[in-house]
């Protein structure tokens, strides 16, 4: 059983992903998606998604200038779709949550791109959002 907010952090990558890929398409809304599933999930990993996906959707735009600032040579809408999806979470989070620890956020954002993407990923996922975390929250 994992915990809760690693759980939560990845009902938010396959909703994000779903919203991402049918995108201006009839895409659910994140309750009926929570409804839909075969094996219902934990409070407490609905509501921590729920904060991520409502953070992700409302500040896409600035989360993917973000993105752009520090992804060199990189177009973030060329990105893999998983891995984009992961830097927004993983960045939003940092700002969303300042109390969770940036190694946590990292660690987690990288264990979910090498579980829905590549290992590859993994190295791309940590570079890009290690150096959002030096912007945002730099060593005191």
């Amino acid at each position: 059983m994992s915990h809760p907010r690693t759980a939560g952090r990845e009902l938010a990558l396959q909703y994000l992903y779903m919203h991402d890929v049918l995108e201006g398409k009839d895409v659910a809304d994140f309750n009926a998606y929570i409804s839909g599933q075969e094996v219902p999930p934990e409070t407490q990993s609905v509501e921590f998604a729920r904060k991520l996906v409502d953070s992700v959707l409302q500040h896409r735009g600035e989360l993917d200038a973000e993105i752009a600032q520090v992804a060199t040579n990189w177009n973030v809408n060329r990105m893999a779709t998983v891995d984009r999806n992961v830097l927004r979470m993983g960045l939003a989070e940092l700002t969303v949550f300042p109390d969770t620890s940036h190694k946590v956020i990292l660690n987690e954002a990288v264990e979910l791109a090498k579980q829905y993407s590549s290992d590859d990923a993994g190295s791309f996922v940590n570079g890009l959002l290690d150096k959002l975390c030096s912007r945002l929250r730099p060593a005191k």
